[in-house]
């Protein structure tokens, strides 16, 4: 039985496009369709892709809405002017609320405009790099997995596909040193650093199918460590109510301490750009941001992080250099493939368990309940009440004086009952 053809869709940049286009929303999107918020979201960034019936409603859906936007093109509309007109308004009203004699001293700050076009020049160039750097990886983790079978087996051939440990322990050791040291730049602990990293790889392994045929597994498992290690539920636990011990370095610290004065959504933005190296759109797509949003945040960020530095001059280059390097001296520990794996399967059996258990539990309750419930219906008894008339019962009650003495006169007589008749002889 043959299995036809998936139906092509755009690149998840391009859903996004479309979608902001037509000024829609996710939760828009997602009632024409008939799926969750959250599952457009996740097509949206890449991290699933529809299937089915609903792949054909999605892929039916982009084509109309680009079949609309060429027609707003060929009606004499421009693109780019609205884009540039929704561009600069965010930008005018910023400009507006903050209109003071101190707002001409933050000339140097790039704007709105300047930090698009400087994404949108970066974009090809990072997009070859990575391009790149993905195929060089591709053929390291095939050559690794490769050699681990030819090690384990002894005689697997050279065309064989790698196993999926062989891969997952190439992903981990190929990305789990810069998720270690970006999730410590996030946080600022070093415990949190490693145990974010190693719980995000246990993810990916329990979904590792999922995980594997990713556009980018690498970003999947970024976004894992990034989520969690931001989460705000970290706060309530007891070793996370003091602070962590400084890096040694000088400058490292000073940097440490003015990303840990942004906010967590400008802190995450700020290490994506121009940390990792990820695009504006890219980069609003992993924060689930709007890229207007992501590039008022990349402002805001580079602004605070520069007035704590004081260094308002210096290009985007150099933060990037600092961020790169931050973590680098500090004993940070890496997590083992190995380790995670086994650590993942005995979470996977844990929870299994646990649900086998509250399962039998919930059924022995279901069981005891239909035992001991009444079959038939009995209606409650009415309380009682006091009834008047009726003389209440009493005992004997104490002797009297004649009683009394005819009771011991009884109690004297030698003999009991009536004397008996004797005759006499005469």
């Amino acid at each position: 039985m043959s299995q036809r053809p998936a139906v092509p869709l755009p690149t998840p940049k391009e859903r996004r496009r479309l979608r902001e286009a037509k000024s829609l929303t996710q939760a828009e999107v997602a009632a024409r369709i008939g799926v969750s918020r959250e599952t457009v979201r996740a097509w949206e960034s890449g991290r699933t892709h529809p299937r089915g019936e609903r792949r054909v409603a999605y892929a039916r859906f982009l084509e109309g809405l680009a079949v609309g936007a060429s027609a707003v093109g060929r009606g004499g509309g421009r693109p780019e002017a609205q884009a540039e007109a929704a561009e600069v308004r965010p930008e005018a009203r910023a400009e507006a609320a903050h209109d003071r004699p101190e707002a001409h001293a933050r000339s140097s700050v790039p704007t709105l405009a300047q930090v698009q076009a400087e994404a949108e020049a970066r974009a090809e160039e990072r997009a070859r790099a990575r391009e790149l750097a993905e195929a060089r990886v591709e053929a390291e983790a095939e050559a690794a997995a490769r050699a681990a079978a030819k090690a384990a087996t002894g005689s697997a051939s050279a065309d064989e596909r790698p196993t999926a440990e062989a891969a997952f322990d190439a992903l981990c050791a190929r990305t789990a040193p810069a998720l270690v040291r970006q999730t410590y730049a996030l946080t600022g602990r070093r415990a949190l650093a490693q145990e974010s990293v190693e719980r995000a790889f246990q993810l990916a392994w329990e979904r590792w199918p999922e995980v594997a045929v990713d556009r980018d597994p690498a970003g999947w498992v970024r976004a894992a460590a990034h989520e969690y290690a931001l989460s705000p539920w970290h706060r309530f636990r007891p070793a996370h109510r003091g602070p962590d011990v400084p890096p040694a370095e000088e400058a490292h610290r000073a940097l440490l301490t003015a990303l840990l004065d942004l906010p967590p959504t400008q802190r995450r933005t700020l290490l994506l750009y121009d940390g990792v190296g990820l695009g504006l759109p890219e980069t609003a797509a992993e924060t689930e941001a709007s890229t207007p949003a992501a590039a008022s945040r990349l402002l805001h960020a580079r602004e605070a992080v520069a007035e704590h530095l004081r260094a308002a001059d210096e290009p985007p280059e150099v933060l990037h250099e600092h961020l790169g390097a931050l973590g680098s001296t500090e004993r940070l520990v890496v997590p083992r493939p190995a380790r995670v794996r086994i650590g993942s399967e005995r979470r996977a059996r844990l929870w299994t368990r646990a649900a086998i258990a509250f399962t039998a539990l919930i059924i022995g309750a279901t069981a005891l309940t239909v035992r001991t419930a009444p079959t038939r219906y009995e209606p409650p008894q009415s309380p009682g009440r006091a009834i008047s008339g009726v003389p209440p019962r009493m005992g004997p009650g104490p002797l009297s004086y004649e009683d009394e003495v005819l009771r011991e006169k009884l109690r004297k007589e030698p003999t009991r009952g009536p004397a008996r008749l004797i005759p006499r002889p005469e």
